[in-house]
């Protein structure tokens, strides 16, 4: 088995940003994960569902740089960010000056004011966190992952606490902003619509592994209403054992 301290390493400069190999994870006498594999190409956006405490968040917690495994071995790209279900914004730091933390660069502001422009908030700032509302506060913290421009996104449920056409918006928000940085992104979510709606690829976790892997081939049209999106809608519903759902 190898050691926590030597499992996380940098992915090289190839097509692949993730390789996760035989992760295994235990907190006491539990093992959330159980030899997971998994890997995530350039620019790819990937799906993780699974019901609570599957090991969704604890494998996205890896990633990130915030936990270690207790044996295999996780490789990510260094520049990498993480976006949460809560906003995690300073409430005594204006906008902008949140959304530049951990930026470096001799002109942050400027460069937090393009990403904040990205995202629809140029006119919002130089305000408080407290003005705004539950999705301009998700589209800042949207801002400040991308405002480093790093490799991969990791996006762990951060839609979960909007209602349902502010969560449409922030697909939408969200497909547009892959599209144009071309990182790899991660998104953990309970949610199938969200899945469908989002993942190039979607997987399904099983007993602390990856149980099912989906391609998804359909046009944003497709994803909004077609027989293809339900197939895969009944699929994915089965494997996590909610058969007949609709």
């Amino acid at each position: 088995m190898t050691s926590p301290a030597s499992t996380a390493r940098h992915a090289g400069a190839d097509q692949v940003s993730v390789r996760v190999r035989d992760v295994v994870r235990r907190f006491g006498p539990r093992q959330v994960l159980d030899g997971l594999d998994l890997s995530i190409a350039r620019s790819e956006f990937v799906v993780l569902l699974g019901p609570s405490g599957c090991g969704k968040s604890t494998l996205l917690r890896l990633l990130a740089g915030l936990d270690l495994p207790d044996g295999g071995e996780v490789e990510v790209p260094r520049e990498r960010a993480i976006v949460f279900q809560g906003d995690r914004l300073l409430p005594w730091q204006r906008v902008w000056r949140n959304v530049t933390i951990g930026l470096r660069g001799p002109d942050p502001k400027a460069r937090a004011l393009e990403v904040l422009a990205e995202v629809g908030l140029s006119e919002r700032a130089n305000a408080w966190p407290k003005t705004l509302s539950g999705g301009e506060a998700q589209r800042v913290a949207l801002a400040r992952a991308l405002v480093t421009e790093p490799d991969l996104v990791l996006l762990d449920e951060p839609f979960s606490a909007l209602d349902a056409i502010t969560r449409l918006h922030m697909h939408d928000l969200v497909r547009r902003l892959h599209q144009r940085h071309g990182a790899a992104m991660l998104l953990v979510t309970h949610d199938v619509a969200e899945a469908i709606a989002l993942g190039d690829r979607i997987l399904v976790m099983d007993q602390g592994r990856i149980g099912s892997s989906y391609s998804v081939r359909l046009s944003d049209e497709d994803r909004r209403s077609s027989q293809e999106r339900e197939d895969l809608r009944g699929r994915l519903l089965a494997d996590l054992g909610l058969a007949g759902r609709r």
